[in-house]
């Protein structure tokens, strides 16, 4: 592959937010928020700037990643600062091409060599585990009240980090976006047709399922 991995600039936001829109579209849901969800969480205290990459293939912007800093509390209430990202965006004309898992690779060397011990994210199993992640209970990470949601995965970066405490995730109040003002972001986008898909069930069942073992 022939491309460029280089930080995100900001006169670069708005095509950035349509790639992402279009990216989304109809996958998760018919529509989608995501391209929103990006422009709230630039403007948030979580969002760490240096980790914000693009790809470019023949100077048009293909790819996207994201990232804010989470956290991990352990069971004696130490708190730890790690990794998560989202939305990560490829054009639909370049998925499955690698450009993904490009910039995840780029980005978590920059992010260990910044000192967090992981990525935390909530994903579609066979979307991440090709790049190292791995289910959330084989480290002991889970939500509060101990559940363990399918689609919550984590990347090590410190292979020392972990060492058997159960560990309890948060994520960043930037993903609590509010709704109400989606319309009115939205309407000046390119607007596409909204469709219910199959695999849209695929990822409801994944968001709300458990492991149990």
């Amino acid at each position: 592959m022939n491309y460029i991995i280089r930080n995100e600039e900001p006169k670069a936001y708005r095509a950035v937010e349509e790639l992402t829109k279009r990216a989304f579209w109809n996958v998760n849901m018919p529509g989608c928020n995501e391209h929103f969800l990006l422009h709230e969480i630039r403007q948030h205290s979580d969002f760490i700037k240096e980790l914000d990459f693009v790809i470019e293939v023949d100077n048009k912007i293909v790819a996207s990643i994201i990232f804010t800093r989470a956290t991990l509390t352990n069971e004696k209430g130490e708190v730890k600062d790690v990794l998560s990202f989202g939305p990560i965006s490829v054009d639909p004309d370049y998925q499955r091409k690698g450009y993904g898992k490009a910039l995840m690779a780029h980005t978590f060397l920059l992010g260990k060599k910044l000192g967090y011990p992981c990525v935390v994210i909530f994903g579609h199993p066979s979307n991440y585990v090709s790049s190292g992640f791995k289910c959330c209970k084989r480290f002991s990470v889970c939500l509060e009240g101990d559940l363990y949601p399918t689609a919550l995965l984590v990347q090590v970066l410190d292979d020392k980090f972990f060492d058997g405490k159960r560990w309890y995730y948060k994520e960043s109040p930037a993903f609590e976006i509010d709704e109400s003002r989606y319309a009115d972001f939205d309407k000046d986008f390119p607007q596409m047709v909204k469709q219910e898909l199959p695999g849209q069930e695929e990822f409801y069942i994944y968001s709300k399922s458990q492991v149990l073992w």
